[in-house]
């Protein structure tokens, strides 16, 4: 469980850890240390210079300070990197309010920063977050919890240490052996480290993982502080972005996700899709509506995981879009459907200690009133869930700047002499040529790898399995019930452009994908069963149209996203199953996190689990 920091300052103003009994900064100046120690001991800002981009990791985030002087150096350099990344550990977060209380004592140069990134803090949940800045130029990727544990999770290139934990007498842990250990598999050959500690053990540890140490003058009465590069013949390569030409093989929610993230980092992308969004009339595109639904366990398990980190991606990625395009951030209540399961529900809860600002539990009377419906057994309530168009999401998506579609199928893809890939069409003829190939077709995915790879050397492929499924279509006129997504056996959505959607069915064993009407009967007797329907004044009146298709599912129900192992420049983006918008955000960014050598916005374990395994 995550435990915030408590703000606390001292008779001078000056702020102070209660759970260390130590100062987060010290008699300098917050900024004054960091320009010296971390930016003067790191040989920034010239060591950025010139370079694509720059990626510099903090053991300890605290208040910002560093992180905010940092930006602010990089802003004031006419020959700055292109990007700039910064990777940052912090056990103990702050909320919020508290760092603005800390920042409005900024000069304004920096106040300005600290804003735009107090409107992007994130909720205080375990893990990874991600934070876009100054238009995508700046990205902030948080670690939040024990460093002991996400040191080992970071995956990261990294130029450069600010080692600023709390005094190695108070937090041991942040400048353990094993610490050092993962930081020096985060280096690239070349990188630097600095701190203001210049105790003898952490000099000697630092040593005996990999770095050449040297005492410097240090500041404000300080005598000395520590400045460190890793020894000639160790580290990384720097991974230094490349423009590439990419092919996206599907039209879809998973295509175009990747699409939109691999554009955004200046890539040259081609989606190859017969039949996709942009085909259909607007008028078509904007009938029917899904949910974007975090999960939660009780353990806090992968899915669990993963699903926050595409609400997050999602969010970052798609809420700046506009028109029916931009999702509608209307929350979502997830309805117990028993006594038993609200009660599961509240006890999953206090085991995980979730802020409530990201979920918390409703009781039925305050669920009806969030709802404007009637709710059996309340549920938990997820402020942050989106409703979403996908027809128009992804014909928004898929007509970004650097995005070029092909309508065309694509039949098999083969390796190119002289590296990259050739597309061909399914009766041979070459149609194309890129750098990377991502599958993101489903099926088909598979089907394309079989004829570069064996298949069978992959099990998570051989369980990949076809699942049908309807949803059903109402008009709902001027309606605005139910006001969020309301989720359980079954889900009902808010209606968008004058349509309600339920649904869904689910059919492993059958030929078809189509609508019928015993579809819809088996998705309003789901959905009746929980929720007071009589309130919802569209929900199984009048005519109900709807949509059939296709899912792609694993065993575990986990994406399949990553790199084709022995295959430089082959990726694959499939098997959403019905997380096609939990997936879609996330898979882009993950794919191009790796294809530029960028922070990755999830845990190392948790990518191996979705990838080729």
């Amino acid at each position: 469980m995550l435990k915030p920091a408590v703000w606390h300052e001292d008779a001078r103003g000056v702020p102070r850890s209660l759970e260390y009994g130590d100062f987060y900064f010290g008699a300098a100046g917050a900024l004054p240390q960091a320009r010296h120690i971390f930016l003067g001991g790191n040989g920034l800002p010239g060591r950025w210079r010139g370079r694509a981009a720059f990626t510099i990791a903090e053991t300890g985030f605290g208040l910002g300070h560093n992180f905010l002087a940092t930006w602010r150096a990089w802003l004031d350099d006419p020959e700055r990197s292109r990007r700039l990344h910064y990777l940052a550990f912090e056990a103990h977060p702050f909320r919020g309010e508290d760092l603005l209380r800390a920042w409005d004592r900024l000069p304004d140069d920096h106040r300005s920063l600290a804003l735009e990134l107090a409107g992007r803090w994130p909720a205080l949940l375990p893990g990874v977050h991600r934070l876009d800045l100054q238009d995508g130029r700046v990205t902030l990727t948080l670690l939040f919890g024990d460093i002991r544990r996400l040191a080992r999770q970071a995956q990261a290139r990294v130029d450069a240490f600010f080692l600023d934990g709390f005094a190695p007498r108070a937090n041991p842990d942040m400048w353990s052996p094993t610490v050092f250990g993962q930081l020096r598999r985060l280096a690239v050959a070349g990188a630097t480290a600095a701190t203001w500690c210049s105790a003898g053990q952490m000099r000697r540890d630092l040593r005996d993982a990999g770095f050449l140490v040297e005492r410097f003058p240090g500041i404000a009465g300080k005598r000395d502080m520590t400045a460190a590069v890793l020894r000639p013949g160790l580290g990384v390569a720097s991974g230094v972005p490349v423009r590439c030409r990419v092919a996206v093989v599907g039209g879809g929610l998973a295509g175009a996700g990747v699409a939109q993230a691999l554009a955004g980092r200046g890539h040259e992308v081609e989606v190859w899709d017969p039949q996709c969004a942009l085909d259909l009339e607007p008028a078509l595109r904007r009938r029917g509506a899904a949910a974007l639904v975090p999960a939660l366990s009780p353990d806090d398990d992968t899915r669990a995981r993963l699903s926050r980190a595409g609400l997050a991606r999602a969010r970052a990625r798609w809420l700046g879009l506009g028109g029916i395009a931009r999702p509608q951030a209307c929350g979502a209540l997830v309805c117990a459907q028993s006594e038993a399961q609200a009660g599961g529900q509240r006890a999953a809860l206090a085991r995980l200690g979730f802020p409530e600002d990201w979920v918390r539990w409703l009781d039925p009377l305050q669920a009806g009133l969030q709802a404007g419906v009637g709710v059996s057994w309340g549920g938990l309530w997820f402020p942050d869930a989106l409703n979403v168009c996908p027809g128009e999401l992804i014909a928004a998506l898929l007509g970004l700047p650097g995005v070029t579609r092909r309508a065309a199928a694509i039949g098999t893809v083969a390796p190119a002499n002289g590296g990259g890939w050739l597309l061909r069409s399914p009766s041979g003829q070459t149609v194309g040529q890129a750098d990377h190939v991502v599958l993101a077709n489903a099926l088909q995915a598979r089907v394309l790898l079989a004829a570069v790879v064996p298949v069978e050397h992959f099990p998570v492929l051989a369980g990949l399995a076809p699942l049908a499924g309807q949803v059903s279509l109402y008009p709902a006129g001027a309606s605005d019930v139910p006001h969020c997504v309301l989720s359980g056996r079954g889900y009902c959505l808010p209606p968008r452009d004058g349509w309600g959607v339920a649904g869904s069915t689910y059919r492993p064993d059958v030929s078809e994908a189509a609508v019928d009407e015993a579809g819809h009967r088996d998705i309003l007797a789901r959905v009746q069963g929980w929720i007071n329907a009589q309130d919802i004044p569209w929900l199984g009146r009048g005519a109900a149209t709807g949509w059939a298709g296709w899912r792609a599912a694993t065993r575990d129900h986990l994406p399949v996203i990553g790199a084709v192992p022995d295959r430089p420049g082959l990726w694959l983006a499939c098997a959403y199953g019905s997380r096609g918008l939990s997936w879609s955000a996330l898979a882009g960014e993950l794919i191009g996190a790796w294809m530029d050598g960028e922070p990755v916005p999830i845990e190392r374990e948790l990518a191996r689990r979705i990838g080729l395994r």
